[in-house]
């Protein structure tokens, strides 16, 4: 069953139901109209397009029979989905993680649901519940931040006063195929040395095949006890995402860098190892060490729900 806050009790009023689509995990909250989240919810995800479809109204029939959300009013359902994503008619494209080549899912699921649905890329979405979740009022109505997705790939969501930043392509934030040179290796976008390559998830097990279901908690471990490959594959990983935060620094000069992806529950000696790149090449550069980009980071915890939250937050009723 949904698990509510059991602080939280409903009264009537509107509610929008926000739910990022995973690809092995779907979770969904109900957000009020002051955005607090009554209720969440977490399940597994349906591949391909019918079971995508299947997911996402399984979790909103779930949520609104949930006995937390009694008295309100179901205004509008926001969807967070990898791939390539029209926010104003909801097509998604290439979205591989949750074996989707090409859904309408606005169109679909607006039929399905009788509500006004809105569906937005996944990392602009975890960019929109970071800003409003973890910002004070006065920041996230106004403020910038970005959000940087360190998960399997590498990629940024961009806020400016606080409305999401897409760019002419929707392309704002794509950052992991900047082909810095930091490897020599190819792509999968048809680049070579992306950033993506070092800085990700994907990167990590590609360097690293140590025991253990995640590599980069195996990574992690044998780096603390000094094995000199895992040191030299963690360093590279360090640097690339130090350097992710200087690409953001220095072209959109953000108030505030969040850090989240999965990843983030590598939790302080991910935070660290950044800090100490970031503070290594600031001590190169007077200019940079002045833009104080360390001190901008900010650490996602790990389980709150910002790309669920700023589905529902991208939502309108």
């Amino acid at each position: 069953m949904p698990r509510g806050t059991g602080a939280v009790q409903p009264a009537a009023g509107s509610m929008r139901i926000g739910v990022d689509i995973g690809g092995t995990k779907t979770e969904a909250v109900a957000l009020d109209e002051h955005n607090t989240v009554l209720c969440s919810l977490r399940r597994p995800t349906d591949q391909g397009n019918s079971g995508v479809l299947r997911t996402l109204f399984d979790v909103v029939a779930e949520l609104r029979e949930a006995h937390v959300l009694a008295g309100y009013q179901l205004a509008a359902v926001g969807i967070g989905v990898p791939g390539a994503v029209d926010p104003a008619t909801g097509k998604v494209s290439n979205a591989v993680n949750i074996g989707v080549a090409e859904l309408e899912l606005g169109a679909l699921a607006e039929a399905g649901l009788g509500l006004k649905v809105h569906v937005e890329n996944d990392v602009n979405a975890a960019a929109l519940g970071a800003h409003h979740l973890l910002s004070d009022r006065t920041c996230a109505d106004q403020g910038s931040s970005a959000y940087l997705n360190l998960g399997t790939g590498l990629a940024a969501g961009l806020i400016s006063n606080g409305g999401l930043v897409r760019g002419a392509a929707g392309a704002a934030g794509e950052i992991g195929h900047l082909p810095l040179g930091t490897t020599q290796e190819p792509c999968p976008c048809g680049q070579t040395g992306c950033l993506e390559l070092i800085a990700s998830g994907s990167g990590i097990a590609r360097q690293w095949t140590g025991a253990g279901e995640f590599p980069a908690v195996s990574l992690f471990e044998h780096a603390l006890l000094g094995d000199p490959l895992a040191v030299a594959v963690q360093d590279r990983f360090f640097r690339g995402s130090a350097a992710a935060i200087r690409v953001l620094g220095l072209s959109v000069d953000p108030a505030v860098i969040y850090i989240g992806g999965g990843l983030n529950a590598l939790g302080e000696p991910l935070l660290e190892g950044i800090h100490r790149e970031l503070a290594r090449t600031a001590g190169l550069s007077p200019f940079i060490a002045g833009l104080g980009l360390g001190r901008r980071v900010r650490l996602v915890p790990p389980g709150l729900p910002i790309g669920s939250a700023g589905a529902a937050l991208a939502a309108t009723g």
